[in-house]
């Protein structure tokens, strides 16, 4: 267990810089900041799988549509997508919140 949290803590270290030179209007704030650590863990590590419900590839979320990202958002809080992780994560944002991501992710691809 201790392997695999250093193993997140770097990966998300490593993906950091990249993810860092993205400027939207919440940029300097904090909130995408803080937002984007609940997806990084998972959706930034290219070729991530993980086993929980199921194994499953992990997809990248980076360059999905903003409209996509929202409405997938939305539908694990509301229940509409059944994966249980996501639910979890899903179920603490707001709609200002889950906007605030699609528009950091969508489009330009980080």
């Amino acid at each position: 267990m201790f392997k695999r949290s250093i193993f997140f803590a770097a990966a998300a270290l490593a993906c950091a810089p990249a993810l860092a030179q993205h400027h939207d209007k919440h940029a300097g704030s904090g909130k995408v900041e803080n937002l984007h650590a609940h997806c990084i863990g998972c959706h930034g590590i290219p070729g991530y799988k993980t086993a929980f419900p199921t194994t499953y590839h992990v997809p990248k979320i980076a360059g999905q549509q903003p409209g996509y990202i929202a409405s997938a958002l939305k539908a694990y809080r509301s229940g509409a997508r059944p994966h249980p992780s996501m639910r979890g994560i899903a179920a603490s944002l707001t709609d200002e919140d889950i906007e605030t991501l699609a528009s950091y992710y969508g489009g330009t691809g980080k």
